[in-house]
């Protein structure tokens, strides 16, 4: 293989053979490529792009550049559910023992907060004594026994991925579909799974704003996996406010304890679980139809066993076993909470959800730089939902922060992030496709 010749042909738009993908990938992995070859790879797929097939073999050989999980010993549909990225978007937490408490194995894999969005492992690390990187084994046994398990990707797990992100990161290369597919499903493939639900996020909040956009990935996904044999399907979700009432690490902790305790009904966090509860109840053939399955998941939250299985999860990764019982002692609270009045009187009628995202990383809730450290205390909660009324003065949102001077800042920050009209709102629905 020679890495020069597989980058030429790809940068005069040729189709590259599936042999001659697994090789460029194995020597990636193996560390004998330079940036600068890696970097030209990236970038000839940004402006020539990969057909399908050439994206499929992409994605299993980076799938293959490390370990496979194996799950042969557990009588359970192996299911798993990954969404692009938004603000208080925690379905994760919730998602997973709902699904393994209605019978799906879950070795969910997360990720850390990117950009303006949050990361579900920097929530649980909101958590005291949470172990995100267990060994394989410990990993395997929580998954056996309790049906799920959430932690963050290890070394041996489509490590090609790693490299190529990185260069991606700085070559203007991240924004590139077959490259964005083959690093999302590279990871879940290697995990071992048999069916996938994606959320692909669209909105001001989302890194696809166009909803045509989010169609072509969604669809990019849903084909790519498919053809990898992983039975996949896509919802598109709207981000144009943050899906939760909070946004932050340990607030986002605290929304998914209410919600295992059956505290947020009827709310667009609810629907966005419950759909995706049912979507990968059905595909893993636990359900026949929608309906059935979304009952079953109402019925694992309401008796408790949802409830159950979270705490079991967070008790065997190392977490405290009365975390649901007893919050308080566990989640930090910022020093300082202050009220976010509203400007006047009105609808809220739009969000900038960005904003929103960025100001909790203002807060120290989220990184400027790989090495920065979080402070799982602050961020947002009691966000209202668009469409509400509201009096000038009442309050829209609760900002947690530091100190007193961080707090004024936040607050005035979120007021402008929302904009009150006279007249009530059309809502965009939070449930927008299906592929």
């Amino acid at each position: 293989m020679i890495p020069q010749e597989i980058i030429r042909r790809k940068r005069d738009g040729d189709e590259l053979a599936a042999a001659d993908i697994q090789s460029f990938i194995a020597a990636l992995a193996a560390g004998q490529l330079s940036e600068g070859q890696i970097g030209a790879f990236a970038m000839a797929v940004w402006f020539n792009g990969m057909s399908r097939t050439e994206t499929v073999a992409l994605t299993l050989a980076m799938a293959d550049s490390g370990d496979r999980l194996q799950w042969a010993d557990i009588d359970r549909p192996i299911a798993d559910k990954h969404s692009t990225g938004g603000v208080g978007d925690n379905v994760s937490l919730m998602l997973a023992p709902i699904a393994a408490a209605c019978g799906l194995a879950v070795p969910m894999i997360s990720g850390r907060g990117l950009g303006h969005t949050g990361g579900t492992l920097d929530k649980l690390e909101s958590i005291p004594g949470y172990m995100i990187t267990p060994d394989a084994d410990l990993f395997h046994k929580v998954v056996k026994e309790t049906g799920c398990a959430i932690i963050g990707q290890t070394g041996t797990l489509a490590p090609a991925d790693g490299r190529l992100y990185a260069v991606r990161d700085v070559t203007a290369t991240v924004d590139s579909i077959p490259l964005i597919t083959a690093s999302i499903l590279s990871k879940k493939l290697a995990a071992g799974l048999e069916t996938l639900v994606l959320d692909v996020k669209v909105g001001n909040g989302a890194f696809m704003a166009d909803r045509g956009q989010a169609e072509i990935l969604a669809q990019s996904l849903v084909e790519v996996a498919n053809g990898a044999g992983v039975k996949t399907s896509a919802l598109i979700t709207d981000m144009n406010q943050p899906l939760a009432d909070s946004a932050g690490n340990a607030v986002e902790m605290r929304n998914c304890l209410d919600f295992l305790a059956g505290r947020k009904k009827d709310t667009r966090l609810d629907i966005v679980v419950f759909a995706f509860a049912a979507e990968m109840l059905v595909k893993s053939g636990v359900a026949a139809s929608p309906d059935e399955a979304e009952g079953m998941a109402r019925q694992a939250l309401s008796s408790g066993k949802a409830a159950e299985v979270f705490a079991r999860m967070v008790s065997m990764l190392g977490g405290p076993a009365d975390l649901i019982e007893n919050p308080d002692r566990y989640l930090a609270r910022a020093p300082v909470e202050k009220p976010v009045p509203a400007a006047r009187s009105g609808w809220l009628s739009a969000c900038d959800a960005r904003g929103v995202g960025v100001s909790v990383i203002d807060l120290g809730g989220g990184r400027r730089h790989p090495a920065d450290r979080i402070d799982h205390r602050v961020g947002f909660s009691e966000l209202l939902p668009l469409g509400t009324r509201v009096n000038a003065g009442e309050p829209i949102a609760l900002v947690h922060a530091a100190d007193e001077a961080a707090a004024e800042r936040a607050a005035a920050a979120l007021a402008l992030h929302y904009r009150i009209t006279e007249d009530r709102p059309g809502l965009t629905p939070v449930i927008a496709g299906l592929i």
